[in-house]
């Protein structure tokens, strides 16, 4: 608690406003991003539509080995995510351990913020935080690929959707949204690698901070909902 006291202290107040726009600004589209989708193409709701149709095709075909590979090919991409995560992760542990040696080195960067041990803890352990919940997100990510994986595997042979009167429809309802989770927890992973480099401004200076904080969130609505590779998708 004492500790808490000084780093408010300590903090400059130009430091706390980047903060607040920063998580602000994080929290804020990630809620405007779940919003808009429903009402405007976007690039989830897009690859969303594509999965519900690729898990209703899967129940025409009687042979599934390639909707497996696709699977697994998926699920492959969290997976490298996950693990360099750990590897980030680690880095910045060590980062801490060595915080006054990390801060002379990055005081020797051309206009790099000179701020004391405190606070340059305190900017590690934001990126620390950042990288904890882009781990959690892509692991997520990973276990529900697996999910869809035992739903394809379960599904019934293509001619006992027509014997048994089994709904397709519902099949492709329920096995697309499993998979589209999926894709949506490693889009936030993503996205908090995307934030993690409005971070590293704020070693600079809180206007830095500030200015990519506003640039990813730019580049983030951008890439989802103007980018070319929407228009192919809707196309």
């Amino acid at each position: 608690m004492e500790t808490l006291l000084k780093l408010v202290a300590v903090l400059p107040w130009p430091d706390w406003l980047a903060i607040a726009l920063f998580v602000g600004g994080w929290v804020a589209y990630a809620a405007f991003a779940r919003r808009r989708a429903a009402t405007q193409a976007s690039i989830l709701g897009a690859t969303n539509r594509i999965r519900r149709q690729w898990m209703l095709q899967t129940t025409h075909r009687e042979v599934r080995v390639i909707d497996g590979v696709v699977i697994q090919n998926l699920s492959s991409s969290p997976s490298f995510f996950a693990s360099t995560t750990i590897l980030i992760i680690g880095g910045l542990l060590a980062v801490l351990g060595t915080t006054e040696k990390a801060s002379e080195l990055v005081r020797e960067i051309p206009f790099a913020a000179r701020t004391s041990v405190l606070i340059f803890d305190l900017k590690i352990v934001v990126l620390l935080a950042i990288f904890v919940f882009a781990f959690f997100r892509f692991t997520w990510s990973m276990r529900q690929y697996t999910f869809g994986a035992l739903l394809i595997a379960s599904a019934p042979e293509a001619s006992q959707f027509t014997e048994r009167q089994l709904s397709r429809e519902a099949f492709a309802d329920r096995a697309g949204r499993v998979v589209g989770m999926a894709a949506e927890a490693f889009n936030d992973g993503l996205r908090a690698y995307y934030f993690a480099f409005a971070v590293l401004g704020w070693f600079f200076s809180p206007v830095a901070f500030m200015l990519a904080t506003l640039g990813v969130v730019y580049v983030l609505y951008e890439r989802e909902f103007r980018s070319e590779a929407l228009e192919v998708l809707n196309g």
